[in-house]
């Protein structure tokens, strides 16, 4: 089983920053594509960002290019999200999850077969 543990949320105020983390332990997926995803009060889960396992490749929703930027170290097992200029659209419950290397959209939830508990980032205006 792998298991997943996100930290690093927070009550933030807007234009802040936040870095969350990922940290990855128990049986290991091959080179496994990271992936984060948020969800908002009342809303469904929505992809944020996803990397690759090597880091040459990433993915962003449009609602957060230039904002937030995904990393990984895959000696420590982490997985990064470092977020600038938080907006009140940012509010919400940030989910790691982890997927098999290979054919999918890296944007589909549906494509991840592990999940951390989430973080709670929120944005005070």
């Amino acid at each position: 089983q792998v298991q997943l543990v996100e930290s690093g949320g927070g009550l933030v105020q807007a234009g802040g920053s936040l870095r969350l983390s990922c940290v990855t332990s128990g049986r290991t997926l091959d080179r496994p594509i990271m992936g984060w995803f948020r969800q908002a009060p009342g809303k469904e889960r929505e992809f944020v960002s996803a990397i690759s396992w090597s880091s040459d490749t990433t993915a962003y929703a449009d609602s957060v290019k230039g904002r937030f930027t995904i990393s990984r170290d895959n000696v420590k097992n982490t997985v990064y999200l470092q977020i600038f200029s938080l907006q009140s659209e940012d509010t919400g419950v940030y989910f790691c999850g982890a997927r098999r290397s290979g054919p999918g959209s890296w944007r589909d939830i549906s494509e991840y077969e592990y999940w951390g508990q989430g973080t709670q980032v929120t944005v005070s205006s």
